[in-house]
Order: structure tokens, then C-alpha cells, then sequence
């Protein structure tokens, strides 16, 4: 029988790494800047267009609300990556992988939190 079981996928923090996660943190703070910056000028306009609109300018609040706090954990997020030394290993994500169980397998085993370690994109540890 084959069961369906998440992994986890850890990468180690290196310099190549780590200068590719401030990249990737700074492109989604510049993206989700310029959608503030976007949802501001189309308050304004709907401001102008429609006098009592109660309901859509709270919606535009909340929506910049909401951007505004992902920069807030996104900035956060910048300064602990700048604590971390290098070796550190970081969870990227899990994936579904499939396992095969058998009669007279050990139920612990099967179960057990399974990871696979990447550094510099290169898989180097299966535990």
C-alpha cells in the first residue's frame, strides 16, 4: 500500500543563499509598495468619481492594510535573515511524497518527520 506523507525541505544558509532571500525579500516589498501606492491613487479617483462610497473606501483601507502589514513582517523577516549565521538551516517548504507500507513495517518509522536538506540548490542530506 502507498500513503501520501508531507516532507519538509531545509536549506542551508550560505552566502549564495542568503544574498538570494534579501533579493527575493526586497523584490516583495518594492511589489507590495507600489500596490499601496496603486490602491492609494485609485482611492483617490474613486474618491473624486463617487461622493459617498462608504463601504469601497474601507474595503481600499483594509487592502492597504493588509500590504502594509506583509512589509512590516517582510522588513522583519530582512533583519533576522541579516542575524542568522551561515550554516543555519532554514524550512523552505514541504512537498507530498509518496511511501510505500508494508505488512510487519514499523508504524514508527513510516511516521517519523522525514527532511531533505539543500544547499546551494543541490539536495545533501536525506534524514
Amino acid at each position: 500500500m502507498k500513503i501520501i506523507r508531507n516532507i519538509n525541505v531545509n536549506q542551508v544558509l550560505t552566502e549564495k543563499s542568503k544574498k538570494q532571500l534579501h533579493q527575493k525579500f526586497e523584490q516583495q516589498i518594492l511589489q507590495l509598495k507600489k500596490e499601496i501606492d496603486q490602491l492609494r491613487f485609485e482611492k483617490k479617483k474613486f474618491e473624486k468619481i463617487k461622493k459617498s462610497f462608504g463601504n469601497a473606501s474601507s474595503r481600499f483601507d483594509q487592502e492597504i492594510s493588509i500590504r502594509t502589514e506583509k512589509v512590516k513582517l517582510l522588513e522583519f523577516q530582512l533583519e533576522q535573515l541579516e542575524l542568522l549565521p551561515i550554516g543555519t538551516e532554514l524550512k523552505e517548504t514541504e512537498i507530498p511524497a509518496i511511501i510505500e507500507v508494508s505488512v510487519g513495517d514499523y508504524w514508527d518509522e513510516i511516521t517519523k518527520d522525514r527532511t531533505i536538506v539543500i544547499k546551494d540548490g543541490i539536495v545533501s542530506e536525506i534524514r
